[in-house]
């Protein structure tokens, strides 16, 4: 059984086995399932999901699905989920009434993510969308593990900054112009902090010399920086 692409090697298969044990061997194929640009799922590809968490977090399985377009989202979840063909139908006449709200992807992404991972991985995933994307909680980043904050963060800009260095305070625009390098220079840092335009740990910084020392690291190892509402920078104390 494979793709279809794969029928050569399949057939190839089958003479095999009727060479060497003189047996009856049947091929099965299923037509492959492709992305909306032509492209299938595989791990050659750029862009492939992994079942495996080391390979592919449950953060990332869920954006994936969730970032569907909305051609592939009516074939996906015909394919991916157990839904029956009402439930479906159903889905489809709620997420064609208002496309922005993302109805099917957000029903493949939950389904197909606790299929994989877990509730608890779906519950993860989501708290981590409205962190990075919302409103979520700091308390929610303090739950999590080193290794699941990496993952979370990765792909954004991620600077190393000395934790002794911190003991003693430091202030806002030489933390983020000079020790993380996160804005080029203190102008530019002070020019935005007036701009209401910098965040540490989901607070506003109020004045370029307002100070920050270790007890503003969560879990004792990050500071997360925002310009803005969505861009983001991770400094990590070591």
């Amino acid at each position: 059984m494979g793709g279809s692409d794969q029928w050569g090697n399949i057939v190839t298969g089958t003479e095999l086995i009727r060479r060497k044990d003189a047996g009856t061997a049947y091929a099965i194929t299923t037509q492959l399932i492709k992305k909306a640009d032509g492209t299938k799922f595989g791990k050659t590809e750029s862009g492939a999901v992994w079942l495996d968490p080391e390979k592919t977090s449950p953060y990332k399985y869920y954006q994936f699905w969730l970032n569907a377009s909305d051609d592939d989202v009516k074939k996906w979840i015909r394919i991916f989920t157990l839904k029956t063909k009402e439930e479906i139908e159903a889905l489809e006449t709620e997420h064609n009434a208002a496309p922005h709200l993302r109805i099917l992807q957000k029903a493949l992404a939950e389904d197909i993510t606790i299929k994989t991972h877990s509730v608890e991985a779906l519950e993860t995933a989501i708290k981590t969308s409205e962190f990075l994307f919302g409103n979520g909680s700091l308390e929610f980043l303090k739950s999590l593990s080193e290794k699941q904050v990496l993952e979370m963060f990765e792909g954004i800009p991620q600077f190393k900054i000395s934790k002794a260095g911190l003991a003693a305070g430091i202030d806002a625009a030489t933390l983020l112009a000079e020790k993380a390098s996160v804005f080029p220079s203190k102008g530019e840092t002070k020019k935005l902090i007036q701009g209401g335009g910098v965040s540490v740990n989901k607070e506003k910084v109020a004045e370029a010399t307002q100070i920050f020392n270790a007890d503003h690291l969560i879990n004792d190892q990050f500071i997360v920086v925002q310009k803005g509402k969505k861009n983001y920078f991770l400094l990590i104390a070591e």
